[in-house]
């Protein structure tokens, strides 16, 4: 089973996509709008250093932005 995270925004229209491209590809995945929460973002860019979404977890790996492929790429 995958562990898919997508970090989001409520302005983001690549986090949309992504999350669109997930269910389209039948993947479950949980959903954390840092806009939303704080100590979310904040543990965010400590993870990544990043501070752009969508970033997405899969798998303890990082697909920062709308990347089809790499998401394909990492899920088992």
């Amino acid at each position: 089973m995958n562990q898919i995270t997508v970090y989001t925004t409520n302005t983001c229209p690549y986090c949309v996509m992504m999350k669109n491209f997930l269910k389209d590809q039948g993947l479950p995945f949980k959903e954390v709008n840092v806009q939303m929460d704080q100590i979310a973002a904040d543990r965010l860019v400590a993870a990544t250093g990043q501070l752009g979404v969508p970033q997405t977890e899969i798998n303890g790996q990082w697909v920062l932005g709308f990347d089809p492929e790499k998401v394909m790429s990492l899920v088992k």
